[in-house]
């Protein structure tokens, strides 16, 4: 059974060819509830984890005790795969926003049936590159535009297939997107004012989506 899915997982992200028979064999499904830790910040790092369902949230802490919200994770990712390159700790602390599953497979099962496998080297290197393309792109869209398309875009790819977003995603979408709390709450009062979305006391609804599209292009939080 556990076989069965597996392959399938590995099918529906085309990663069939990456994990070979001797990597499968090692590979663990692990399931994580909203608000648990997958890794913590500063931990020995020992495995590497692929999301297969569901969204992670990605936090650091810094040396003056804040905690900021890196990024929101969702499939087909991997976690612990630069840690495993360059045998350092985990560098974030990683929780489950909605239920998740992962798989999950040892630092030693790599080393032993990894580092000979051609495919899985091309992909690891192909994704950590990835991921620092993609945080330089975060880094120059929070200096480049204004608060209201930051803010637009985050609503964009939180909401990819629903309409509504709890409020207290609002303290990390701050963090994420480089404001303060209250200049977020400002700007989406305007929102509101303009018909894009409706804010309750729990959820913000998303009303007008192709106004919010209009405001951004392109969603960079995705």
């Amino acid at each position: 059974m556990e076989d069965e899915r597996l392959a399938t997982y590995l099918d529906r992200f085309q990663l069939t060819h990456v994990f070979d028979e001797r990597l499968r064999r090692h590979l663990e499904r692990v399931e994580v509830e909203p608000g648990e830790y997958l890794c913590q910040q500063g931990d020995d790092a020992k495995q590497l984890y692929l999301l297969v369902e569901g969204k992670l949230k990605i936090t650091h802490m810094s040396a003056a005790g804040r905690r900021l919200v890196l990024s929101f994770k969702h499939p087909f990712d991997l976690v612990g795969d630069i840690e495993y390159v360059r045998r350092i700790p985990l560098m974030n602390t990683v929780e489950a926003v909605t239920p998740v599953q992962v798989f999950r497979i040892s630092y030693a099962a790599l080393e032993q049936a990894g580092t000979d496998n051609p495919a899985f080297l091309r992909f690891l290197l192909e994704t950590i590159t990835m991921k620092f393309e993609l945080k330089s792109h975060s880094m120059s869209f929070n200096l480049l535009y204004p608060v209201e398309v930051r803010l637009a875009s985050y609503l964009l790819s939180m909401t990819p297939e629903k309409q509504t977003l709890p409020v207290t995603d609002l303290v990390d979408a701050a963090d994420l997107i480089g404001t303060s709390y209250r200049h977020l709450n400002r700007v989406l009062l305007q929102f509101s004012r303009e018909g894009l979305i409706d804010r309750t006391k729990r959820t913000i609804e998303i009303i007008d989506r192709a106004g919010l599209m209009e405001r951004v292009g392109e969603s960079i939080y995705e």
